[in-house]
């Protein structure tokens, strides 16, 4: 195929451009149009910005691409983006087929526009015709993508007519998972589990929420089911804020892996408790509702308004606390929970965009940081006191190396191992030196839509005297 075969008469030179207002005119005079141009741009903000995909919906999102849109359009277009990013390695594979040439060059928002029409062709229910024909309206509307609307055109239709042989083959390793990824899954997990990791993060990911009592009856409420470790996974489509109950501050949204490592402490009614880099307040809200005094602290003063709205809606208390987890001071408390920065390899499976946005650098600067602030960790737990520090992170530098290098450089600590049964954990979730690890691959289930788990790390230590 050739890169410029179809060019339009808004490419030739002396045409008349229309102004701004009629070009937004005939944008919102075509129905799904504005949508798509949304979708390609948060595409577009995340792959090439290396923006967070939940973060271009926030209404505080700068720029807002989602802003006017209705209801209906705003889910439409994190439709679209959520499955672009999700098989990105499938749609790439496909427009290296189609394009013998490649991408031209300097041709703006091609790719994105591309990407848009081939996901909604290869992986959404849009009909065909809708995907090829608001993709290139797209194209046309945009002076840098105008004279290759013919190209996207030729392109999208290729794809319509080759779709079987397009989606055969798509190896979820070798396929969809960048190479670095793939071969530190290998390295660490081995070939088999590397493969279901990958196959994993394909899956559409579930709502698993914790409840601040009754767990059963939430459950029966919103079509649920307790999972073995108290989780409610709930089979739902509904936005969260219209659930029963949600409103009313009975439960929250937490993956059942990120519920598990605060279960994981162990204190009395009543302690005093540090949870270290505490944003978004999952388990500032699992301690808080423990019964505990719990001191919440982030260097994010931004990310602890959403962790005391949070409370608020819950009915909690936490003290809040604007700091650097890594230098922070006060006097020691009975029970630490650090949960830092990590590359979140874990979550890929809800946060498709991680593994497209992180790059093989990050892991080990990540890394020293985690060991700072689990050193600082250590100084903030008084004698017989526990940490439980955790991860997000399927990457062994970010969570198993780090217990073992701690335990080599402070001799104040030993392992308190976790078991089996515990807090509801399966075998499979207990490493042999007594440490948590799930993998997204774990707690398969004939029903896609209850597999799975976030991928997470957690070891508990105690401190000697």
């Amino acid at each position: 195929m050739k890169r410029g075969a179809g060019q339009t008469s808004s490419s030739r030179p002396g045409a008349a451009r229309p102004s701004e207002a009629e070009r937004e005119a005939r944008i919102d005079a075509t129905p799904g149009l504005r949508a798509r141009i949304a979708a390609h741009q948060v595409i577009s903000d995340v792959i090439a910005g290396g923006h967070a995909l939940d973060e271009r919906f926030s209404s505080s999102a700068v720029p807002n691409r989602t802003l006017g849109l209705d209801p209906r359009d705003r889910a439409l277009v994190r439709s679209i983006a959520t499955v672009a990013v999700r098989r990105l390695g499938a749609i790439r594979r496909a427009m290296a087929r189609l394009l013998d040439r490649g991408l031209p060059r300097n041709a703006g928002q091609l790719e994105w526009m591309m990407i848009v029409g081939l996901a909604q062709i290869l992986f959404l229910d849009t009909p065909d015709h809708a995907a090829v024909n608001l993709a290139v309206r797209a194209a046309k509307e945009d002076v840098k993508t105008a004279g290759y609307s013919g190209l996207l055109n030729a392109v999208l239709r290729n794809a319509i007519r080759e779709r079987e042989a397009l989606l055969g083959d798509l190896d979820p390793l070798t396929v969809e998972a960048p190479g670095w990824l793939a071969q530190r899954w290998r390295r660490s997990w081995g070939e088999e589990r590397a493969r279901a990791i990958a196959a994993a993060h394909l899956m559409e990911p579930t709502l698993d929420i914790s409840v601040i009592d009754d767990a059963e009856g939430w459950a029966r409420r919103l079509g649920g089911t307790v999972l073995p470790t108290g989780s409610i996974r709930i089979d739902a489509h509904t936005p969260v804020p219209e659930l029963d109950g949600y409103a009313e501050g009975r439960w929250w949204v937490q993956d059942a892996g990120a519920a598990l490592p605060a279960k994981l402490l162990r204190f009395g009614q009543g302690a005093r408790v540090l949870d270290l880099c505490a944003a978004p307040g999952g388990k500032t809200a699992q301690l808080a509702a423990a019964g505990v005094q719990v001191v919440a602290l982030d260097r994010s003063a931004e990310r602890l308004k959403q962790l005391s709205a949070n409370l608020a809606r819950l009915g909690l208390h936490a003290d809040i606390v604007v700091a650097d987890a890594a230098s922070w001071s006060a006097e020691p408390f009975e029970a630490v929970l650090v949960d830092p920065p990590c590359s979140a390899t874990g979550t890929i499976r809800r946060h498709p965009d991680v593994q497209w946005t992180k790059k093989p650098g990050d892991i080990d600067q990540l890394a020293a940081l985690q060991s700072r602030i689990l050193d600082r960790a250590a100084a903030l737990v008084r004698p017989g006191g526990e940490i439980v520090y955790c991860t997000c992170s399927i990457e062994p530098e970010e969570g198993e190396f780090q217990i073992a290098a701690l335990l080599r450089r402070n001799p104040d600590f030993r392992r308190d191992r976790i078991e089996p049964g515990e807090c509801g954990l399966p075998a499979e979730f207990v490493s042999a030196d007594g440490e948590l690890r799930t993998l997204p691959s774990f707690w398969p289930n004939e029903n896609p839509r209850f597999a799975g788990i976030d991928g997470f790390f957690a070891s508990r230590l105690r401190k000697q005297g």
